[in-house]
């Protein structure tokens, strides 16, 4: 008890966070008149505090099960106002923070600039459509912009991963909570186009991670100063990746270094084995065939970083490595399977169980679609476009029952279309591969029905955890038309969207316009595209594009155009090779 208006404090807490510190500061705009505190722990030793009577107006409490107590005067009949200021340095970061935030504001004037500053952030799109659809949007964004979050006090200090005190250096801002496995599928995309200031900020903060970390490593998952190694992949390289591909401001050298580091991390997750022999065994992880899937996304994705930065040697590591997604392919099946350190594949298997067959999250059908970088590589190796065309409409159509996703708590009915999982991340780009064969329209089918379905203005709306945004970012995109399927390439594959008008005001000043014709519930199909006035033939629209401003109008109809089939198709990368 600081005074009688303020408390401060601090939890250490051991869970997922292996060690989270946190420090608070608590104003009350009424004096305390009285306070206590049990705790009911038993303490083995008590040393010289016994001479205390610590359960009442002793302005110490500890304990780890501990009960306080504050009374207030309410005669005058106002209202209690606590404010409170949390930082993971110290309870004077705490008291720093409370005062730059509050400055002895009401509740009532935080809670009016509050509203205005999210009417600033969420002002960067204006989007018009139906009422429900725009409660929908809205939400989405609103949900994109929680994490990564700013996690440092006011006077620049943080907690790095190494569990030292860090100062941020003069106009960076240290954000938490990179939950990569997630959001490097739209939730970063999303913010390079549309808060590309921030993005940058997100970038610095991993690249701080990676000079900070024991490991060498850039974050696979971190919060609050912790690395919790959640989930699979080495996934910050395709934000860093990305990142670079849009144009942001970022240290390159460090990002290819941080790269190739965290790509060469032999003990991690089957890291060794898969640079030996060039898929993961499933003796050594039960996640396998979609370690080998992602770990292959992610070196195409240095290999891009690479390129860009014309390091050929570091580039050729990484383009043999990006084409490792062929060594786990079954022919026999058709579909990807896990191998074991033998190189023969696992018996028995079921391509439809989510559990004990190789795959995180997933299962065979639906997870043999994750080669983002090179589609048109992944048609071949399934056996060309017909049968392609054919598994994706089965997967959207067929049934899976419940006993295949019963072991696997992140895949539930309300998620599943057919045996499409929206309400899960590695599925996120199905619905848009269509655009790369010569049946196109049927993305835009999927595309509007996922978001009928799985997208609803209710308490209940969303169809599987939000993830950090990432489920938002998935309907922001693809609302407004268009889908980062590659995060590392700068191209965004067109679909369907269902906003009548959108604004995206841009941070170098200038707009770009979606705009649609005849745009309804049962006109879901693109009878024709322009751009600035243009027609315009091509099934994506790039980055730059975007960003020179302009108006993308889609002219919607009930009836698929078949001209589409013949225009020019996305990027893969066995073809640009």
């Amino acid at each position: 008890v600081e005074d009688s208006c303020t408390l401060t404090g601090y939890r250490i807490t051991r869970g997922w966070s292996r060690m989270n510190y946190t420090h608070f500061a608590v104003k009350f705009s009424k004096p305390i008149t009285r306070y206590g505190a049990v705790n009911r722990e038993k303490v083995l030793y008590n040393g010289f505090w016994r001479k205390f009577d610590m359960t009442e107006n002793f302005p110490e409490m500890f304990g780890k099960h501990l009960t306080a107590y504050f009374d207030f005067d309410f005669s005058d009949g106002l209202p209690l106002e606590v404010q409170v200021a949390l930082s993971p340095v110290d309870c004077l970061g705490a008291l720093k923070n409370l005062e730059a935030e509050t400055q002895d504001r009401s509740f009532d004037a935080i809670r009016a600039e509050t509203e205005m500053k999210w009417e600033r952030e969420l002002g960067c799109i204006d989007f018009e459509a139906d009422e429900e659809t725009m409660h929908v949007f809205y939400t989405a964004l609103y949900h994109t912009m929680i994490n990564p979050s700013v996690y440092q006090d006011v006077d620049g200090r943080y907690r790095g991963i190494d569990h030292n005190i860090h100062q941020a250096a003069g106009g960076e801002t240290n954000y938490t909570v990179f939950s990569v496995w997630d959001t490097f599928r739209a939730q970063h995309p999303l913010m390079n186009l549309i808060k590309p200031d921030r993005a940058t900020q997100f970038v610095s903060s991993m690249l701080n991670h990676y000079r900070q970390s024991v490991h060498k490593v850039l974050p696979v998952w971190s919060h609050m100063g912790n690395e919790n190694w959640c989930m699979i992949g080495y996934h910050s390289v395709s934000v860093l990746s990305d990142a670079v591909a849009k144009g942001l401001k970022v240290d390159r050298d460090l990002a290819l270094e941080a790269a190739v580091n965290s790509s060469n991390l032999d003990y991690y997750d089957g890291i060794e084995e898969y640079k030996k022999q060039g898929y993961v065994p499933l003796e050594r992880s039960s996640s396998a065939a979609s370690i080998t899937l992602e770990y292959s996304y992610d070196d195409w994705t240095i290999q891009q970083l690479a390129a860009r930065m014309q390091q050929e040697d570091v580039q050729g590591i990484y383009a043999k490595r990006a084409l490792s997604y062929r060594n786990i392919f079954d022919p026999s099946i058709g579909f990807t399977r896990p191998k074991l350190a033998d190189g023969s594949f696992k018996q028995p298997f079921d391509l439809l169980d989510t559990h004990g067959q190789g795959f995180i999250e997933g299962n065979s059908w639906n997870y043999s679609f994750f080669v983002p970088h090179d589609v048109q590589g992944l048609i071949t190796q399934m056996g060309g476009e017909r049968q392609f065309v054919r598994r994706l409409d089965s997967l959207f159509t067929m049934e899976l029952p419940a006993r295949y996703f019963a072991n696997t708590e992140d895949i539930n009915e309300e998620g599943l279309m057919g045996n499409y999982v929206h309400g899960n991340e590695p599925s996120h780009h199905v619905a848009y591969l269509y655009k790369w064969t010569r049946e196109p329209w049927k993305t835009e089918k999927r595309v509007r029905e996922i978001m009928q379905q799985m997208y609803q203005n209710r308490v209940d709306g969303l169809s599987g955890n939000d993830d950090c945004g990432q489920m938002s970012a998935w309907y922001i995109f693809s609302a407004l038309g268009f889908y980062p399927v590659c995060p590392g390439s700068d191209q965004y594959v067109l679909g369907s969207p269902v906003t009548h008008k959108a604004v995206l005001r841009l941070e170098n000043g200038k707009t770009f316009t979606v705009r649609t014709r005849n745009q309804s519930h049962g006109n879901h199909h693109v009878k024709s595209v322009t751009l600035n006035g243009k027609p315009w033939h091509k099934s994506y629209i790039t980055h730059g594009e975007i960003l020179q401003g302009g108006e993308l109008l889609f002219e919607m109809s009930s009836k698929p155009d078949r001209r589409s089939s013949t225009y020019e198709q996305p990027y893969s990368f066995t073809q640009q090779q």
